[in-house]
């Protein structure tokens, strides 16, 4: 592998020198996630017999008993299901949906339009599978447009909850969009004024990326339910696949009926020997996503001082995994894929390219050579190739490995004049 540019190294290693007080509260933020997530085991005495598994049917499993008490437990909730069963985190949240959701309720997202995947799910999109979304099975569906195509329009959300309202759809993670993802802060603002408009409406978080960024989860703020995946933050970069639901206990039901089947539940479903691995990613998650948190904002001070557009901002309050770059063009876009690709554990010889993904709408760069296909808690990159020219980088199991990743992408975009600048102590 080539040496980095020594003028990358210094712009890198300069940025680090800046965020030394930044880093220091995300430690205490790991530390007090790392401590509830701790308290959750020692309550439930979670012990070897808890790793063992049965098959067929999957009665009596004690040790997916216990795995549900202690999701329900972290996130401080009545009820949980945590199942590999869940094939990602669209349809986990399409259980949900679909569990909670019926024929003339009304679903309102508060911050605009979902991301790409949610859309055919929800049925905003039409595709060749319309028939089988919400909207298509009648469910009636209305979006909050965001304030200035940026961040929740605090204001205006009670208009749009009308008397069908049954659930609000709160998306954390900003997706593939320009707006501002949602604190705690925000997630508790929407809840309040959701309630005092009617106290029966589900309030539901997409939580993906989000689990562990901050001191408090969703549910902790008012939330009724939430979703995520497990390849992503709580899987702790080690949970080979699923999804969990987690929330008051009549809707996680809902959840799990759609998952398996009403009479069944949460109460069947073997768990092919993933306990121990699911319980040990949620032990590991608190600390990997804060390093995951880090190399974040190092990207983001990396290419603020190189003149690009990053969203959060160096100093904002980290609220999900996603760093995004705006880059002036899509051959800067191409290298930035390309060079996190190069500097991947796996599959650093493939070279990606604009290409099509069953969800979306145009053609997506991707790159990322992780263990397990598709996760994010894992160091990646991608974005639609197209104008703003926005990359969404997101993960990392270790925070040296995206300092690593960042030295080469800078080397690279110098070594093709993409940049141009010069870095004085």
């Amino acid at each position: 592998m080539e040496e980095f540019s020594p003028l990358a190294v210094e712009i890198v290693e300069n940025a680090q020198k800046e965020l030394v007080d930044k880093f220091e509260k995300l430690d205490l933020i790991g530390e007090f996630n790392q401590k509830k997530v701790l308290d959750s085991f020692y309550k439930n005495k979670i012990a070897e017999e808890h790793f063992y598994t049965v098959t067929g049917y999957g009665h009596d499993d004690i040790g997916r008993e216990a795995l549900d008490k202690v999701y329900a437990d972290t996130f401080k909730t009545e009820s949980a299901i945590v199942r590999p069963h869940f094939v990602s985190g669209s349809h986990t949240i399409a259980c949900a949906l679909f569990g909670v959701l019926k024929h003339s309720d009304r679903l309102v997202s508060i911050a605009g339009e979902p991301y790409d995947t949610m859309r055919e799910i929800i049925g905003s999109r039409k595709t060749d599978s319309y028939s089988s979304s919400l909207i298509g099975q009648g469910v009636k569906y209305s979006e909050v447009p965001l304030k200035n195509d940026k961040c929740v329009d605090f204001d205006n959300i009670e208009k749009y909850l009308l008397s069908d309202t049954k659930m609000v759809l709160i998306q954390r993670s900003r997706g593939y969009s320009l707006r501002d993802s949602l604190t705690i802060a925000d997630i508790e603002k929407i809840i309040k004024i959701v309630k005092n408009k009617n106290p029966e409406i589900c309030c539901f978080v997409d939580n993906c990326y989000g689990e562990f960024t901050q001191t408090q989860e969703p549910t902790e703020i008012g939330a009724d339910l939430i979703a995520g995946s497990l390849i992503k933050n709580p899987g702790g970069g080690i949970v080979e696949a699923g999804g969990y639901i987690a929330g008051l206990k009549k809707y996680v039901d809902l959840a799990a009926n759609r998952l398996t089947a009403p009479g069944i539940g949460s109460l069947g479903g073997a768990m092919h020997n993933q306990t121990r691995i699911i319980l040990q990613g949620l032990f590991l998650a608190p600390s990997i996503t804060i390093g995951a948190l880090k190399g974040a904002v190092l990207a983001s001070c990396v290419f603020k001082n190189l003149g690009f557009r990053t969203l959060p901002d160096t100093n904002s309050t980290r609220c999900d995994l996603i760093q995004t770059i705006e880059f002036d063009s899509i051959a800067q876009q191409q290298i930035f894929c390309q060079m996190v690709q190069k500097y991947s554990p796996v599959e650093s010889y493939l070279t990606p390219i604009p290409d099509c993904v069953p969800g979306y709408d145009c053609n997506l760069l991707m790159a990322g050579g992780s263990f397990i296909e598709g996760s994010t808690i894992e160091l990646s990159a991608d974005g639609p190739a197209r104008a703003p020219y926005a990359i969404y980088m997101q993960g990392g199991l270790s925070y040296y490995h995206v300092k690593i990743a960042l030295k080469g992408i800078v080397s690279e975009l110098l070594k093709t004049n993409s940049i141009h600048i010069e870095v004085h102590q």
